[in-house]
């Protein structure tokens, strides 16, 4: 019980060390990677995420084929609570067609009080 206590603390702590203060940004996304993205699909909010308000900026890794199909998400950074969401999103999303497999860089921003 004292283990489940001090994780809960412990990720609350980690999660408003991320979030962004006093922000009134929503879900937004950003890729660094030089690949278009041609569809993107928005990460779902986990309700259990939204009542502890958790929030913060997720970093993932998308290993995109050359078909612009996304063949992996690697965690980079952020809440667990929320890499999941992400990760789950960002599979669906697609790219431009490339010549070479890439790997892209994207950050989403979850802030419970919008959206």
């Amino acid at each position: 019980m004292i283990r489940m206590r001090s994780l809960v603390v412990l990720s609350l702590l980690f999660a408003y060390g991320l979030g962004p203060a006093g922000s009134a940004r929503g879900q937004q996304s950003f890729s660094s990677g030089m690949r278009a993205i041609v569809h993107k699909t928005d990460p779902r909010y986990p309700e259990i995420a939204r009542r502890m308000n958790i929030y913060g900026t997720v970093k993932v890794i998308a290993v995109v084929a050359p078909d612009g199909k996304v063949k992996a998400v690697e965690a980079a950074g952020g809440h667990p609570l929320l890499i999941q969401a992400a990760q789950e999103a960002i599979t669906q999303w697609k790219y431009a067609p490339a010549s070479a497999e890439s790997r892209e860089v994207v950050e989403l921003h979850f802030n419970p009080q919008l959206k």
